[in-house]
């Protein structure tokens, strides 16, 4: 379980200091499929970067399952990030010299596991790229690279995948495919997914929605998910009420 405590981050700027987030209470349980969504600036990188361990909060605390990973070292902290996080993101970051197979078995490099190929393959027709193994990035399509992307966060086995605006370089048809790959992995195998966006498409398909303005929670509301979805006309679904939560003066 993913839990914050009065979390903030201060950036200086020279000799300002920028709040990005102004003291986050969150909790995200073991399973859940959830969107945090905000417009530039709101900080919901920012606190993608500190759930991902690739950055530490200026004063409150980070605990996943119980361990406060907020006081952790740099060693531990990567060590955490190889072993229990996967990461996708909006630009794929791929090597463009290396096959799919070799980019999906990348990270495992660290672990000095000895069946990197066979794992990274296994990964591979997982996401549906049983046939483009040895394909390099110009060799794909973007939503192939982003599938790669995804076998490449999800090799090492994570618990929790966070996804930063991972359709954002997608057309709309590939979107859908990409977030009903993310669907499967969340309902079949029980990762946790969370999801950074601005974009109300790609949140309908969560089940939980926070908005963030200002370094703020401002709402926190369950969803049913898009495809689940049967709304009645004039009915405001909690994506809406989530963005006009995001843009309300004073919320």
């Amino acid at each position: 379980m993913i839990r914050l405590r009065g979390v903030t981050k201060i950036y200086k700027m020279g000799s300002e200091q920028v709040a990005a987030l102004g003291g986050v209470d969150l909790e995200i349980m073991d399973g859940e499929f959830i969107a945090i969504m905000g417009p530039s600036g709101s900080g919901k990188s920012t606190l993608m970067n500190i759930i991902g361990c690739l950055d530490r909060p200026t004063s409150g605390t980070y605990s996943l399952d119980g361990i406060n990973v907020s006081r952790l070292g740099d060693a531990a902290l990567a060590k955490v990030r190889n072993r229990r996080l996967g990461f996708v993101f909006q630009s794929f970051n791929l090597l463009p010299r290396l096959s799919a197979v070799d980019q999906v078995a990348l990270p495992l490099s660290y672990r000095a596991a000895t069946n990197r190929k066979k794992l990274a393959k296994h990964a591979l027709h997982m996401v549906g790229l049983g046939n483009r193994m040895n394909h390099k990035p110009t060799q794909l399509s973007g939503g192939q690279q982003q599938r790669v992307a995804i076998a490449r966060a999800i090799v090492g086995r994570p618990t929790i995948i966070l996804a930063d605006e991972p359709t954002g370089a997608l057309d709309t048809k590939t979107s859908h495919d990409v977030m009903e790959l993310f669907r499967q992995l969340n309902e079949q195998r029980g990762i946790t997914i969370a999801f950074v966006t601005h974009e109300p498409d790609v949140a309908a398909w969560t089940r939980r929605i926070v908005a963030l303005r200002d370094g703020l929670i401002v709402s926190d509301e369950p969803n049913i998910p898009v495809y689940e979805r049967q709304v009645q006309p004039h009915q405001q679904t909690a994506v809406e009420h989530v963005v006009h939560a995001m843009m309300e003066p004073g919320a």
